[in-house]
């Protein structure tokens, strides 16, 4: 809802307001001409040009009941005063006397939504020839210009208003995020750390099966939990940061992340293949990451009885990862929304995870300068991530 003074302010941020009521005073002979807020209870000049010393300034008000903008925000009608002692509706209206004037213009403005604003007045206490075509014609050009401006500084308001409040709402969401995800990582290992001593006593076969579900739900809250971090971090962070080397053991680092997941699903049949022929400059923590999510999303939306390939090498020159499984068909128009946050929820319901593994995954790609692509056919879908393996070289 505006308020009066923010009508002000914005009346006073329009660059041609000076020189409008200049013109308006030069044309007419007029000493005194404002744009006034007029409102059910209140007349406020918002801008204003004197020279008859009326006393009007840039957010001084009159007593509305005084005025006949008062009449005008009623009627929507202008009214022209060209000599109030040979008018024979305002000769004898109180206004006239009060203020000391003897001719008069008033044209109501109005937002572009239709809405009574205020309006373009002019007084001086000598009479003028008002009413003719070509000062109406005036004072209506200028009240659309107004009016125009008007709307232009309050849309850039409402923007600039509304860009605030969403940043100080991402912030915090994303502050509390990146807090809560932290503080859940203690107690989350204390009950990994407990079900692993569970796991060495001598326990049944049901109370072991119970154990194995406690660790197992774990390790996928402690992936969730990751994921939730690195969503925070990246979009607090500036992306996410790497620690590229040349030298890590790529392959076993990436075999251990299929080994954990074959371990979470034993029911899943998981077939990788590596052929890695040269070193791959990278974040091989990272590299397991973004494959630890395309798995886990190939895993948690492909056929449960087919099996999820995993291939991995290096080709002219580029470090190429791929997963595909047999699913339904991604439909195309869903392809570019698979990359971004929480949109994997939004896709289908009743699956588990918060929508953050492939954002992630794509993060991960970008700080590699690589990218990832999804091809989903009624056959199957894979996801194939690609990276210059030797990119340190070739900015040396």
């Amino acid at each position: 809802m505006n308020t009066i003074q923010a009508d002000v302010e914005n009346i006073s941020q329009i660059p041609i307001m000076p020189s409008l009521l200049e013109v308006i005073c030069r044309t007419t002979g007029m000493g005194f001409a404002a744009v006034a807020r007029v409102t059910e209870d209140k007349w406020v000049a918002c801008s204003v040009r004197d020279e008859i010393l009326f006393g009007i300034k840039p957010g001084g008000d009159l007593k509305l009941e005084t005025t006949i903008c008062n009449e005008i925000r009623q009627s929507h009608k202008t009214v022209v005063i060209d000599d109030v002692k040979k008018d024979a509706i305002y000769c004898d209206h109180a206004t006239p006397a009060l203020y000391g004037f003897q001719s008069y213009i008033s044209v109501p403005i109005f937002r572009k939504d239709g809405s009574f604003f205020g309006t373009l007045c002019a007084i001086d206490p000598k009479p003028h020839k008002l009413n003719t075509a070509e000062i109406r014609g005036m004072f209506t050009l200028f009240v659309d210009l107004i009016a125009f401006h008007l709307q232009a500084i309050e849309k850039i308001s409402d923007a600039e208003y509304n860009l605030r409040e969403e940043q100080v709402t991402a912030g915090l969401r994303e502050q509390f995020v990146a807090i809560l995800g932290h503080d859940l990582r203690n107690p989350l290992s204390a009950i990994s750390f407990s079900s692993d001593m569970l796991l060495e006593l001598p326990l049944d076969k049901e109370a072991s099966s119970l154990v194995g579900i406690i660790k197992k739900s774990t390790g996928r809250m402690a992936r969730l939990i990751k994921n939730t971090l690195d969503f925070a971090r990246s979009r607090l962070g500036g992306g996410i940061v790497l620690n590229r080397t040349s030298d890590e053991p790529l392959q076993e680092i990436l075999e251990h992340v299929i080994s954990e997941h074959q371990a979470i699903r034993p029911d899943a049949k998981i077939i990788s293949s590596f052929e890695l022929n040269e070193p791959v400059y990278c974040d091989g923590n990272r590299i397991a990451d973004l494959l630890s999510n395309l798995l886990g999303n190939a895993l948690s939306h492909g056929n449960a009885a087919d099996p999820v390939f995993v291939d991995v090498g290096t080709e002219n020159g580029d470090f190429i990862l791929s997963v595909t499984n047999t699913a339904d068909q991604i439909p195309e128009q869903l392809i570019p929304r698979l990359f971004e946050p929480f949109a994997r929820g939004q896709l289908k319901k009743g699956q588990d995870g918060l929508g953050l593994g492939l954002y992630i995954a794509s993060e991960i790609a970008h700080a590699h300068d690589g990218k990832i692509q999804v091809i989903s056919n009624e056959k199957e879908t894979c996801f194939t991530f690609k990276m210059p393996a030797n990119l340190n070289e070739l900015n040396n």
